[in-house]
């Protein structure tokens, strides 16, 4: 291998003077601008401290107003969720109306925390009704069940 092809060195026909067709212009001179500081003109203040900015010349300066975050605290008084009388009523008496009951709770829950008290009291409410009706159904389901044996029973 010769490694006489791949030295440093530009090939011998290589004229650095006809680099390419555009005029050489030399670099401007360099400027000394300590730790990234913008560079300053004469008739602007030289900015004081590593974190001032100023408005460089035709540079319009705007005030942009800052951002507001409104965070609700939880209620003082927080409106009941009937967490658990709903998974009681999924459990033993309803399903279908336990699990629809459940739901509620935690959105009343989720409402508590935020600091919604109309949201609160309406998931609630509608919670509570479910739990209620839930209750009947299970309740009504055991008293006919009981009636239905007694009756099977009698006959016999």
């Amino acid at each position: 291998m010769d490694l006489s092809q791949f030295s440093s060195q530009p090939p011998e026909a290589y004229n650095s003077s006809k680099k390419s067709g555009m005029p050489a212009a030399p670099p401007p001179a360099y400027q000394h601008n300590p730790a990234g500081y913008p560079p300053t003109f004469l008739n602007q203040p030289v900015p004081q401290g590593p974190y001032t900015q100023g408005p460089y010349p035709g540079q319009s300066v705007v005030t942009v107003q800052p951002v507001v975050f409104v965070t609700a605290a939880p209620l003082a008084n927080p409106v009941p969720d009937y967490l658990a009388y709903s998974i009681f009523t999924m459990l033993c008496c309803c399903f279908p109306l336990g699990v629809a009951a459940l739901i509620y709770s935690i959105s009343t829950r989720d409402a508590n925390f935020s600091g919604q008290r109309e949201l609160a009291e309406k998931n609630s409410k509608m919670a509570r009704n479910l739990n209620h009706t839930g209750l009947g159904i299970g309740l009504a389901g055991v008293v006919l069940l009981i009636i239905i044996q007694i009756v099977i029973w009698a006959s016999i």
